[in-house]
């Protein structure tokens, strides 16, 4: 087992890019080659698989992860990670390594990281051994009638929130079910959740502090700033400053919120006084109302609140194009 720690690990999914992927993979399968990497490829037959795939490889023994995808498979590739991890907290996080070659419609986590869109550039860091350390988030869903009793739990790579971008998502993770590609999803899905624009009553503790109840349109949480194809909900959000940024968007007057939406696409949205900002360590959010939003991870819908983030202890290592060697 042993042996395996120096091997990268790295899980396909075949049903990424729009048909792309086969093609993209024997490209970089190529250039593995030249370059002297050792790998052991597997291939994902359904969602989720790469979470099994990639936790029975942790345990035996690998520490090297490759997802070949979008947003979707690196945040499946982090969650097998996490819970081989979360099984066996003697191994330290920083034993792991994730890096991705993109091949999704969204591929927003590599933004924060500079990770090129062409395959060969990517196995060239790859090979050059550009790490950086990156911080994770626990995601815990809760019951209903009792917030300390966790009923689902998932680990954030990037963004997640409620109740706009959580409707967002659930509208193109429907079309691309449905066979239908491209980044224009996203923009598409999000025109059609402002023009049945809705608030919901929910209250956010920060770090044990109340900082929000009332009625809100959305609340989001980031460790990097991009997500939905290129929106910016949290864009002081710092990839390995321990903490995780935090957005409320009370329920102002519409008609002044659709003039702010430029700034949710240019990093400005901390302009705009009526929001909320912060940087938290641990955050908690309750519906006040039987309104039960959706709650979206990394771009996949994962229930309806309540919920609670943390940052965990510890960073895993991730492709980075501004590390040094």
């Amino acid at each position: 087992m042993a042996g395996n720690k120096d091997i990268w690990f790295v899980v396909v999914n075949p049903h990424a890019g729009s048909g792309k992927t086969m093609p993209e993979w024997q490209k970089a399968e190529k250039k593995l080659r030249s370059r002297g990497l050792r790998y052991r490829p597997v291939m994902t037959t359904r969602q989720g698989h790469a979470v099994e795939l990639v936790k029975n490889a942790a345990a035996k023994g690998y520490r090297r992860f490759i997802a070949v995808g979008g947003d979707g498979t690196a945040h499946e590739v982090l969650n097998g990670i996490m819970l081989f991890n979360s099984a066996n907290p003697e191994i330290p996080l920083e034993a792991f390594t994730l890096a991705v070659i993109p091949i999704g419609s969204g591929n927003d986590w590599i933004k924060a990281h500079d990770v090129p869109h062409d395959t060969e550039d990517v196995v060239e860091l790859l090979a050059a051994g550009r790490v950086a350390r990156q911080d994770v988030v626990k995601v815990s869903l809760c019951a209903q009638d009792d917030p300390d009793q966790s009923l689902r739990t998932v680990y954030m790579l990037n963004v997640g929130g409620i109740g706009f971008d959580a409707r967002v998502c659930e509208i193109v993770n429907a079309q691309k079910a449905a066979g239908k590609t491209g980044k224009l999803l996203y923009i598409k899905a999000l025109m059609r959740v402002l023009s049945n624009f809705y608030s919901f009553p929910a209250m956010v503790v920060a770090d044990g502090e109340k900082i929000f109840e009332g009625d809100c349109y959305s609340i989001a949480f980031g460790i990097g700033q991009y997500s939905g194809g290129g929106l910016r909900q949290v864009p002081s959000a710092c990839t390995d400053d321990g903490l995780l940024d935090l957005l409320v968007i009370p329920k102002v007057k519409m008609g002044y919120l659709a003039t702010q939406i430029p700034k949710l696409f240019n990093g400005r949205l901390e302009d705009v006084p009526e929001l909320i900002f912060r940087k938290v360590k641990r955050v908690e959010v309750a519906p006040l109302s039987d309104m039960f939003e959706p709650m979206e991870v990394d771009g996949e819908v994962i229930g309806r609140f309540p919920v609670s983030l943390e940052v965990v202890d510890g960073m895993i290592n991730v492709l980075d194009g501004t590390a040094e060697a």
